[in-house]
């Protein structure tokens, strides 16, 4: 599983990241997790407002912090 969090490096992002790692590690399983702060892979990846959240390709989340559950489903699929 790969799980990329979009943003430039704001509080939220910084958030988002936390959040997720902790929720995988809790879940013990094995992901890649990547936070892309390249603007132009941003916009070329139709993100427009952060953080933004993709599993495996799919953008999952933009513009807010995921909660807890939207995580743990996310891990789960």
């Amino acid at each position: 599983m790969k799980i990329e969090i979009m943003g430039v490096g704001c509080p939220k992002c910084r958030r988002t990241t936390d959040l997720i790692a902790e929720a995988v590690r809790k879940a013990g399983i094995e992901a890649e997790i990547v936070h892309v702060t390249d603007l132009k892979e941003i916009v070329e990846r139709d993100v427009m407002m952060t953080p933004a959240v993709f599993v495996d390709g799919k953008k999952v989340i933009e513009g807010r912090i995921p909660t807890e559950s939207q995580i743990k489903s996310w891990l789960a699929k």
